[in-house]
């Protein structure tokens, strides 16, 4: 009697079903069927309406708040471990609440690693993510984490703008590693911006590090939230004498008043890619899609294949 493999499965959680209809194309399949029931109080319940026993499944979803998103995952990935799938990956373009992944004061919780652990006891056996806003939280898993970097959708639209003396800005310290690996694949110059802040999303003061005098700049994030660091060092930079200011930002949370921001400041254009669906459209966003990288990256593992060229930057 030989056993067959089943074709692999795909679902999505539901604030990422427009992404996951466009990876299962790619990856040449059709989206599972999954049924929500919701008590009245907003309990919800998800249901896999097809069989998934044996089967590779892969569950699309990114964890931004609302903790629904999360809590979505979860139950997801618990329906199909208790529905005895044979793999199961949690497929999350955007891992949220990534930021807290260190103590950086006393008693405070450390909820990147606590999510981690989530995940995994609700039956994630592999995890497949981009652009985390620390390298470390992969440490967090006990399971394979595939750290997929969306430079490789972004350094393709740079080179196509041709931009004459370019230089790519880290709005932080922190972005300083990602910003030096963009300037060696463009061979450009870098420039830092050092900043302090009052409290979370609040900036007190900010200073530049390097010249932008005549250079057009292009800033390098992981997110951009309230986009208060973007469009601040933005301007700043126009006022030091840079021809031009974009910003490539891959998770694109733009909350509270953060499109305002962006459409009052001195920045030309925000690149972001669709691992979290837009709440609105603006004529400086422009979205790069991410599904072809993700369905790419899903078949590779499927067929037990090398996927480290999608780890470079």
């Amino acid at each position: 009697m030989t056993y067959t493999v089943p074709v692999p499965k795909i679902f999505a959680c539901t604030q990422s079903t427009a992404l996951a209809e466009k990876i299962a194309k790619s990856f040449g399949s059709d989206i599972g069927k999954v049924k929500f029931s919701r008590y009245s109080d907003g309990e919800f319940q998800p249901s896999f309406e097809e069989s998934v026993r044996g089967a590779r499944v892969f569950i699309i979803g990114s964890t931004n708040p609302s903790s629904e998103n999360l809590m979505e995952m979860l139950l997801m990935l618990d329906a199909a471990k208790r529905a005895s799938a044979r793999h199961i990956t949690a497929v999350m373009p955007y891992f949220g609440w990534a930021r807290q992944d260190r103590k950086d004061k006393p008693r405070v919780p450390i909820a990147a690693k606590l999510i981690a652990k989530m995940l995994e006891t609700a039956g994630a056996t592999r995890i497949i993510t981009m652009d985390l806003h620390a390298d470390q939280i992969q440490g967090f898993f006990e399971k394979p984490v595939d750290h997929l970097f969306a430079s490789t959708l972004f350094l393709p639209y740079l080179k196509s703008l041709k931009l004459d003396n370019l230089t790519i800005a880290s709005p932080d310290m922190g972005g300083s590693k990602r910003a030096y690996a963009y300037s060696k694949a463009l061979q450009s110059d870098v420039v830092i911006c050092y900043k302090q802040r009052e409290k979370a999303n609040i900036i007190s003061h900010m200073e530049l590090i390097g010249n932008v005098e005549g250079k057009n700049v292009v800033l390098v994030d992981d997110m951009v939230d309230t986009a208060g660091t973007l469009t601040k060092a933005a301007d700043l930079m126009m006022e030091r004498g840079a021809l031009s200011v974009r910003a490539i930002t891959t998770h694109a949370l733009l909350s509270g008043d953060a499109y305002e921001k962006i459409e009052k400041s001195k920045l030309l254009e925000l690149i972001v890619t669709d691992s979290i669906p837009l709440k609105k459209q603006s004529p400086k966003v422009k979205v790069v899609g991410c599904a072809d990288l993700f369905a790419d990256v899903m078949n590779r593992v499927h067929n037990n294949t090398s996927i480290s060229s999608k780890f470079l930057m």
